[in-house]
């Protein structure tokens, strides 16, 4: 089996920080090849099944077992130079675009790993911004339904606000609904020198199915 869960934590030790969510998919991607030569590793698979639009950011077949894995990477503004190699990040703002997107990931893992005999869903956030991972006090926000802040559970349908503007839901309208619970841990990724924004944290859920509960998220203690 894979644990994707060891191979983050080998891949913070060389990769404190990324580009862009194209070069995190990439990079993690990489590192699973390289902890199991033997795996089927893909990126942007379109899976068929969940939609004529949507795809798998990495789908990786090992031992009869596919794993299927979504990835996020948010970020605030940071320039930073690690090991002679600039990085230069943008403040992409829009959290509650970012929480709704995220979850949306989740609902897809769902449905994909419930209709996929032997498959694994992992879906993962890495962000250097703490508006995601810090709770707010203000309940009525557009968003509070998707958010992930830590210890958050999420589970059955969750929506926007009535007072939410057509721009924020432009795309996103639809309510998402869980078919699971999913408790939210964040975990410390990495902490550069630089000031500013520096800290990295992630989360990461696991989706399975279970014999008991057809849709689970099981939080593996490190």
């Amino acid at each position: 089996m894979i644990s994707v869960e060891n191979v983050i934590e080998e891949l913070r030790k060389i990769r404190p920080i990324f580009h862009s969510e194209a070069d995190f998919q990439h990079a993690l991607a990489w590192e699973i090849h390289s902890h199991f030569p033997t795996a089927i590793v893909r990126l942007e698979i379109h899976p068929g099944r969940i939609g004529r639009r949507e795809y798998i950011d990495i789908l990786v077949q090992h031992e009869n077992v596919t794993y299927a894995i979504e990835l996020k990477y948010k970020t605030r503004k940071l320039d930073v130079i690690y090991n002679g190699e600039e990085f230069h990040l943008l403040d992409q703002g829009a959290q509650d675009i970012g929480r709704y997107d995220f979850i949306k990931d989740i609902v897809r893992l769902e449905r994909f790993v419930a209709g996929h005999p032997k498959t694994v869903g992992y879906a993962i956030m890495l962000t250097n911004d703490n508006n995601y991972w810090q709770p707010t006090r203000n309940l009525s926000t557009a968003d509070a339904s998707f958010r992930i802040h830590d210890a958050r559970t999420l589970n059955g349908e969750l929506k926007w606000s009535e007072a939410t503007g057509k721009g924020t839901m432009k795309g996103r309208e639809n309510p998402l609904m869980l078919s699971g619970s999913h408790q939210i841990r964040w975990i410390n990724y990495s902490e550069l020198s630089e000031k500013g924004p520096n800290k990295f944290r992630y989360v990461l859920l696991k989706i399975e199915t279970d014999l008991n509960h057809p849709i689970t998220n099981r939080v593996e203690e490190k």
